[in-house]
């Protein structure tokens, strides 16, 4: 296996996550989208979501998520000395939500960024911590992908309003003399910016007789995208890897549509054994939030094997993309 260059290897050492408390099935929004639950399993294989209440923030989701995966490492939040947070939904433009984030965990002297990046922001954001580890700026990292779609997603919205959904997952990341990211490979195409957009910029808002901004996706074109681009992306981090499918133990690829991964999964010819992330039936999209919340259900159903190699996979609004493989913790 070929592992990446530089200085000191960094590789995931725990890992959380964070599901609201609300679970809201098909059947409660069909009357209101004109829908049915048959459609929506064809369409996203969706059977239901998880919607965040009033006190389930960006900020306090996160939280959770991160504590967890810092006891799952058991190193202690005054041990952190950056924390990422990638999210596409935190409504203030300033200050950024990660600095108060490593406050509620209690990594108050940590540094702390957002990284905005939607859907595919979990794993630029963990390639930017084996960044940060290599180049011997940081020891410790909490990459965290935190998310309240319902908040940026019209409920009305039939082609939109059942696929996004709400919670947290967070991994820490730290240095390791075997190293355990082997690969990153990412991307953006800014010239498809318009398939998963804001329909205004939030100066819109100001407007009292304008609507909200909320965020607009064109479903097929993004599905025609995904299924041509992810394969190719995912199949540049195992060549530089120096990985074969084969050797892989599991796919995890970020949470848009079931009908995404089971085409990117066919695409990419992975044998029966590797364990496929299907965190998207019960849990919808949760855009940043969903790689790291599939990891750890697959970890909690006894399916993420301590020590095999995982292909992870973002994409979305930008259009952006990343694929890593990784040891897991």
């Amino acid at each position: 296996m070929t592992g990446r260059q530089g200085g000191e290897g960094a590789r995931i050492l725990g890992l959380g996550g964070y599901r609201p408390a609300r679970t809201v099935p098909n059947e409660e929004l069909c009357a209101r989208l004109d829908s049915s639950d048959a459609w929506i399993r064809r369409r996203s294989g969706i059977v239901s979501r998880r919607y965040a209440g009033p006190d389930e923030t960006v900020i306090t989701m996160a939280a959770h998520a991160g504590g967890k995966a810092l006891a799952d490492a058991g190193v202690a939040p005054a041990d952190v000395d950056t924390v990422l947070l990638a999210s596409m939904s935190y409504l203030y433009q300033s200050p950024a939500a990660a600095p108060q984030v490593a406050a509620a965990l209690g990594a108050r002297s940590a540094a702390a960024f957002d990284v905005h990046v939607a859907c595919a922001g979990f794993c630029y954001a963990l390639a930017v911590a084996d960044g940060l580890i290599r180049a011997g700026t940081s020891r410790r990292v909490l990459v965290i992908g935190s998310e309240r779609m319902t908040d940026i997603v019209d409920p009305y919205d039939r082609g939109a309003a059942f696929l996004f959904a709400d919670g947290a997952g967070a991994v820490l990341v730290g240095p390791a003399a075997e190293p355990g990211v082997h690969s990153v490979a990412w991307g953006s195409d800014g010239e498809q910016h318009g398939l998963i957009a804001h329909q205004e910029p939030w100066t819109a808002a100001r407007d009292a007789d304008r609507p909200w901004p909320y965020m607009r996706m064109a479903g097929s074109e993004v599905f025609r995208w995904a299924i041509r681009e992810v394969p190719r992306t995912a199949a540049a981090a195992l060549r530089q890897a120096g990985v074969t499918a084969d050797q892989l133990s599991a796919f995890v690829p970020h949470q848009a549509n079931l009908r995404i991964t089971e085409a990117v999964a066919k695409a990419l010819d992975l044998p029966p054994h590797v364990v496929v992330a299907d965190d998207i039936t019960s849990a919808g999209n949760t855009s940043a939030a969903s790689v790291p919340l599939a990891m750890e259900a697959l970890r909690d159903r006894g399916a993420l094997p301590s020590g095999g190699l995982a292909l992870l996979a973002g994409f979305g609004a930008g259009l952006a993309h990343a694929a890593l493989v990784v040891t897991l913790p």
